[in-house]
């Protein structure tokens, strides 16, 4: 088989290739390589013999005089440092099969490795091969000695596809094959050639096309994937956020949720809502320390615990108490700690019962007062921080009209201006105090709560933020 004329044109491939705008155009051409003769150099698009068909190749995007680049500054996109150049690797069980001569751009010679079975073709496929040639036999070749039947043609291309997962596959096959070579390229591989017109420059051109082709087809596959997992992520935590029961209470529910992590629905905030038989409407807010994912785990499998306790007829120093020990065998380390609000309503909706577990104090806001937080003095450690730890209950009197709005530290932590001042709970209380006596409530008002909070942050709050609102009118 003839060897292809060096200065037809100079290769560069998709791996070896930088940015569009720059690394085509700034590429220098070097002195002393095969090819890189007059054609190249002065601009003109070399003759290119492909299926027997003359085509002209531009110059465009092709290297440069005068515009020297080491090859050692430039990494592949995909198969490590450049200046360990191009290399092939040939599977076939014919040990003579001929491969033209080719060089990258640079003017190195494209290093070829062969293998006559998978054997040795596993052992050989290393991290810095680029692209697999697969030597197809002939289909005769494939049939059964004894009775003839035809085998799976393509069941080598198949192993090889298992084998390589992340390289591209070019098959080489006889035209007659024509048939059996689109079947390929359905299979897996990312082209076919006939070896009657392989040549040097037809090698290349389907070498760039495979690898670029593989590597889109990975990234495709990537993308999709981590839509599905996205999906089902958002699904997953669309469940676990509460659905609040209060099917015959007059009370009217609100709530707003922000996770500090991107992306996300669900944070290390958690608070739940529930109306027992004997008329007892119970809430409850809390927020385990951290970010991540297993933070919001444990926030979810506390809200659960809580849950299940309340409408077991636990309240209380006794709920909290067997909170703190849930908490104590589920958490990661014994650094993990998580502090908590609970409010249990009476049924005819005048007091409640308030008990605090390193929580910030819930805001209260009677018909015709002010706004104020409710008294902490007789609160208790946060759930996880002393072992035998008592939360005493304080009860408090509502009145006839009202509002109680619960909330995790992420809304009072955030900074006011460019210093270092935090809102705290006394410049939420103004805040929450403004809103109201504009005439805003429900949800419209801890919307609008949030916003501004955020606002003097000069942007979105890194902590996750919970709020709960329960109205008696």
């Amino acid at each position: 088989m003839p060897v292809p004329v060096p200065h037809q044109r100079t290769v560069v491939l998709p791996h070896q290739a930088g940015p569009a705008d720059d690394a085509c155009a700034q590429s220098a051409r070097v002195a002393d390589t095969p090819g890189a003769g007059d054609a190249t150099a002065r601009g003109v698009g070399a003759p290119v013999a492909a299926g027997g068909r003359a085509r002209t190749v531009p110059a465009e995007g092709y290297p440069e005089t005068g515009q020297p680049q080491p090859a050692e500054q430039r990494l592949s996109a995909d198969r490590g440092p450049l200046h360990q150049g191009l290399t092939l690797l040939l599977i076939g069980e014919d040990p003579n099969s001929h491969v033209p001569e080719m060089w990258d751009w640079a003017g190195r010679k494209v290093r070829l490795r062969t293998a006559r079975n998978l054997t040795e073709a596993e052992r050989l496929l290393t991290d810095d091969v680029h692209c697999i040639l697969l030597d197809l036999p002939p289909a005769e070749r494939t049939a059964d000695r004894d009775t003839g039947v035809p085998g799976d043609e393509l069941g080598m291309l198949r192993d090889v596809l298992r084998m390589a997962t992340s390289h591209a596959v070019l098959v080489l096959t006889y035209e007659t094959d024509a048939e059996r070579a689109a079947d390929a390229v359905r299979v897996g591989a990312q082209d076919y050639l006939f070896r009657d017109e392989l040549d040097g420059a037809v090698l290349s051109r389907a070498v760039r096309y495979a690898v670029e082709r593989k590597r889109a087809d990975l990234a495709q596959r990537q993308l999709t994937e981590s839509r599905m997992l996205a999906q089902e992520n958002a699904r997953l935590e669309r469940g676990l956020l509460p659905t609040p029961l209060l099917d015959g209470s007059d009370l009217r529910f609100a709530a707003c949720y922000r996770p500090g992590r991107s992306r996300a629905l669900l944070g290390g905030d958690f608070y739940d809502t529930v109306r027992t038989p004997d008329g007892t409407v119970h809430a409850m807010i809390g927020d385990v320390c951290g970010h991540g994912p297993d933070e919001a785990a444990l926030g979810v499998e506390l809200r659960i615990a809580w849950r299940a306790l309340t409408f077991a007829g636990l309240c209380g120093d006794e709920l909290l108490a067997t909170l703190q020990k849930v908490l104590e065998h589920e958490r990661a380390d014994d650094e993990i700690f998580a502090t908590l609000c609970t409010v249990d309503i009476s049924a005819d909706g005048r007091r409640a019962g308030l008990c605090l577990a390193g929580h910030p104090a819930p805001l209260l806001a009677r018909s015709g007062e002010r706004p104020g937080l409710l008294p902490y003095e007789f609160g208790g450690p946060a759930l996880g921080l002393l072992p035998n730890a008592r939360w005493p209950r304080r009860q408090v009197e509502l009145g006839g009209s009202w509002s109680l709005m619960m909330y995790t530290d992420g809304l009072i932590e955030g900074r006011i201006g460019k210093g270092n001042q935090r809102l705290g709970q006394d410049g939420m209380t103004e805040l929450v105090s403004r809103q109201m006596a504009a005439g805003l409530s429900g949800e419209e008002l801890l919307d609008a709560s949030v916003r501004e909070v955020r606002d003097l942050n000069g942007g979105e709050l890194t902590d996750d933020v919970a709020v709960l609102l329960l109205d008696r009118r």
